[in-house]
């Protein structure tokens, strides 16, 4: 296996977990049967480049999405994002209905959240009963 086949396929992974599509689900899209996805994401089979642009605009990332954390000398020691986290089916939810927003609510909602987020009380030294 080669280590940007690699990469790739977690990066694959990564992506359809954190929209909550199962392989099957990805596959349907795709036109492939699911035990495709399954060896894209373990680097069994190699994805072509019209098969990588066609995962992007499923999963409504760019192509570079998927070798972001790559370099000369192959994938970064360390994983550029944090580890995802085990998303329950509220966190699911709001995911699906963040990616399926236009570009300004999108970004206003990001905004709305950070300014929650600074607002908690350990945050801003409050502390509320």
């Amino acid at each position: 296996m080669d280590v940007i086949d690699t990469h790739l396929g977690r990066r694959l992974r990564r992506r359809r977990r954190i929209l909550g599509l199962t392989q099957q689900q990805l596959a349907s899209a795709c036109g492939v049967r699911f035990q495709q996805i399954q060896k894209y994401e373990c680097a069994a089979n190699r994805m072509s480049a019209a098969r990588l642009w066609q995962l992007s605009e499923v999963l409504q990332v760019p192509v570079s999405y998927f070798y972001e954390g790559l370099s000369a000398d192959g994938p970064a020691q360390e994983d550029p994002e944090p580890p995802e986290p085990r998303a329950g089916k509220e966190t699911k939810a709001l995911i699906r209905a963040f990616t399926n927003l236009g570009e300004r609510p999108r970004q206003r909602l990001l905004e709305l959240a950070k300014f929650l987020n600074e607002s908690e009380p350990e945050a801003t030294g409050h502390a509320f009963p």
